[in-house]
């Protein structure tokens, strides 16, 4: 892998649900911080299932982070002196997400960023495939199907226990209790209702 010299880039972390994406950015940011460097963290305020304002990993690894409603908040909040800017559940933020972090990375900031690259039907999602195609450094990871144990690319969404269907709402913020990860193979989506 080619290093770069000149500060200032975008790294994305992407990948199914339980594959480790908030884990890797904490650890990466935890690098950050043993190397004496300055870095802020934040996250979607929607997402409060393990905390209302820390990132939380599956594990239960965690990050001081600020909790934000829209992604302009993140400019607004950001310090001067912050050398790295790490943003969770980057899926939840609207379209603007791309410009501030473009903006940010443009300032000389490593801007690392984690999320979802597709939704529970399996479609590219939010921001997360423009963000790709505009990162110097992409990771997807894999978890691990739980179905047959392949490595999963897919977060299969269960209503009831059920598969959910094609036209539910894409945006429905959960943990174990609606979501798994799954194969190609395995993944399902139930035709529109």
């Amino acid at each position: 892998m080619y290093k770069i010299s000149k500060s200032g880039w975008l790294e994305i972390i992407t990948g199914p649900m339980y594959c480790g994406k908030s884990e890797e950015m904490i650890r990466r940011l935890r690098r950050v911080n043993i190397a004496g460097h300055t870095a802020q963290v934040f996250k979607p305020g929607l997402d409060d299932r393990y905390d209302k304002s820390n990132v939380v990993s599956h594990n239960g690894a965690s990050i001081e982070a600020i909790a934000v409603d829209r992604p302009k908040d993140i400019l607004e909040r950001v310090q001067d002196n912050t050398e790295v800017v790490g943003i969770d559940e980057i899926q939840f933020f609207s379209k603007d997400i791309v410009n501030v972090c473009e903006k940010l990375a443009n300032q000389g900031k490593r801007v690392i960023i984690a999320g979802l690259d597709r939704d529970f039907r399996g479609e590219p999602f939010g921001p997360v495939p423009d963000l790709m195609a505009r990162s110097e450094y992409i990771e997807k990871l894999h978890a691990i199907c739980v179905v047959c144990g392949e490595p999963a690319t897919r977060t299969q969404r269960l209503i009831n226990g059920e598969p959910a269907a094609f036209d539910d709402p894409v945006i429905m913020v959960g943990a174990k209790e609606v979501y798994e990860a799954r194969c190609r193979h395995c993944h399902e989506v139930k035709e529109s209702k």
